[in-house]
């Protein structure tokens, strides 16, 4: 059975709390005034945190020397991937030597993880993770779905 706790006067405008809160924040402040070069925020525009090497970015197709892409269109990345968000056709290729291509790839990062289970399966190395684009924003959810142009992007 649990116990019900008597709440004071003194707990219920909740006076502590807000002393603790501001003694945080005072400590903060003029902890960063006597010693700028400690401030932990950064003006985000201007400059850029530094990003680990292991850090899953932005999916991209990578492209052989002559700009065909790499992918096989095997369709392992789109078994591997635990949120079913990569969508494969494929289609003939005009050269004999290559059984087949994607006529559509598509990822939505709505639906991604960003696990990394799709470059792992690959085996071709075609699609990749990377630091080549940092940003991802959009306004609209269909800024989200990444066809074929928007994965082929030039390092």
């Amino acid at each position: 059975m649990i116990k019900e706790v008597k709440v004071g006067l003194w707990e219920k405008i909740y006076i502590p709390e807000i002393i603790k809160g501001l003694s945080v924040t005072t400590k903060h402040f003029f902890r960063n005034l006597l010693n700028p070069k400690n401030i932990v925020t950064i003006q985000y525009p201007d400059e850029r945190r530094q990003i680990a090497p292991v850090w899953r970015g932005r999916h991209r197709l990578l492209t052989k020397e002559d700009g065909s892409l790499k992918c096989v269109a095997c369709y392992l990345c789109a078994t591997a991937c635990p949120s079913k968000c990569i969508y494969i056709e494929a289609g003939e290729h005009p050269d004999p030597s290559v059984e087949k291509y994607p006529v559509k790839f598509e990822i939505d990062l709505l639906k991604c993880v960003f696990c990394g289970m799709c470059v792992e399966a690959c085996p071709k190395d075609a699609i990749a993770m990377d630091l080549i684009i940092l940003d991802i924003a959009g306004y609209e959810r269909k800024d989200f779905i990444l066809d074929i142009n928007k994965l082929v992007v030039k390092p």
